[in-house]
C-alpha cells in the first residue's frame, strides 16, 4: 500500500485515523493518576509518554485540550500539582482500556474500571496498586505544540516504585519481567519481550556490519 498526502487527505475519517494512529509503532502503556483539590481521583489512559531528561530526571506527555469536553486529566494536574504514571499490565489492559471513557468529573475511573487507589508517603497523587512500575511526579510546565494544537506536560520525577527483579545492576529495567504492556493505535495492546541487550554504541566498536550482511545474502 503507498498512500500520498493527498490520499490520506481523502480517505474516510475513521480509517484515517486509525491508520495515523498506528503508523508510529508500540507505544508504552500507562495509566495517568490525578486527584483534585476536593479529593476525587482520576484515572486516564496514556500512550504517549516520553523521557526528556535524566538529570533532573523528567518525562513528558501528550494531551490534546478540547473546548467541548473537560480534560480532567490536566485540570487536576494544574489544581493539585502532581500526578502518577502507572504501566499497564498484561492482567488488567481490559479495565485500562475502558478509562478512556468520557466519564462525568464526579465518576472516578478507579472506582469505575475496578482499580485500587494507593499513596506513597506525603505524595497526594493516586498510584494505581495495580500495577508494577509507578511514577510519582511534580508537574514543571505545559507547553502549547501549536502546529498540533496539543500540550506536553513534563513532569519531574519524585518517586519510583520499580520491582526489585525487573531492575539490573546497571540499573537496566528489564520492561519484559515487569510485565509492561505496550499500545499501538487507539485500541491494540502488545506484550514486550526483551530481544537484545547491546553495549553502549561507540564509533570504535561499531562491528562490521557489512560483513555480516554479507554472510547473511543467500
Amino acid at each position: 500500500m503507498y498512500l500520498s498526502a493527498s490520499n490520506i487527505k481523502k480517505m474516510d475519517r475513521v480509517k484515517r485515523l486509525n491508520i495515523i494512529n498506528s503508523v508510529s509503532g508500540i507505544k508504552p502503556g500507562n495509566l495517568i493518576g490525578t486527584k483534585d483539590k476536593y479529593n476525587k481521583t482520576n484515572l486516564a489512559i496514556i500512550s504517549s509518554v516520553v523521557h526528556l531528561g535524566s538529570d533532573p530526571p523528567y518525562l513528558g506527555f501528550i494531551l490534546r485540550p478540547d473546548h467541548n469536553v473537560r480534560r480532567h486529566t490536566h485540570e487536576n494536574i494544574l489544581e493539585n500539582g502532581v500526578y502518577t504514571i502507572n504501566h499497564i499490565t498484561s492482567n488488567f489492559i481490559e479495565q485500562a482500556h475502558y478509562t478512556s471513557a468520557k466519564y462525568e468529573k464526579n465518576i472516578s475511573e478507579f472506582e469505575k474500571c475496578g482499580f485500587t487507589e494507593e499513596y506513597c508517603k506525603d505524595f497526594s497523587a493516586p498510584f494505581v496498586k495495580e500495577s508494577k512500575l509507578k511514577i510519582g511526579l511534580i508537574h514543571e510546565e505545559s507547553v502549547p505544540i501549536k502546529s498540533s494544537n496539543t500540550l506536553m506536560i513534563i513532569g519531574r520525577i519524585l518517586h519510583l516504585i520499580i520491582p526489585d527483579t525487573a531492575v539490573s545492576e546497571e540499573g537496566y529495567i528489564d520492561l519484559d519481567v515487569a510485565d509492561s504492556v505496550g499500545i499501538s493505535g487507539l485500541n491494540a495492546y502488545y506484550t514486550l519481550n526483551r530481544m537484545g541487550l547491546f553495549p553502549y554504541a561507540r564509533v570504535d566498536k561499531t562491528p562490521n556490519f557489512n560483513d555480516k550482511k554479507t554472510k547473511l545474502t543467500p
